[in-house]
């Protein structure tokens, strides 16, 4: 197997894992996937290079600091998800919406 084609593995699984966490935690919550889903898209693509470029599946909105006390907020959902949903209807990177 090539090279590119093991980093092509890792993409699928890495987006794989944050799409179904995400589908578990909507289960869970008062919120839904936008229904752009060229969007959700997006967002679960940027997640999954977060994860295998720094190691969580760290908000693609978010600056990455490298102080981990700083960026485990940013880990998706990030800590802010919740208020700027109530706010605006939707979070920051836009992936969650209200139902």
């Amino acid at each position: 197997m090539s090279d590119a084609d093991n980093d092509q593995k890792e993409f699928e699984q890495a987006r794989t894992e944050i799409h179904e966490r995400l589908k578990r935690y909507i289960a869970k919550s008062p919120y839904d996937f936008n229904p752009d889903e060229k969007k959700v898209n997006e967002i679960l693509d940027g997640l999954a290079m977060k994860k295998i470029k720094k190691g969580r599946f760290y908000c693609p909105c978010r600056i990455f600091t490298g102080d981990e006390s700083k960026d485990r907020k940013t880990i998706c959902p990030c800590i802010w998800h919740r208020q700027e949903i109530e706010e605006k209807g939707t979070c920051c990177c836009e992936i969650f919406v209200k139902k």
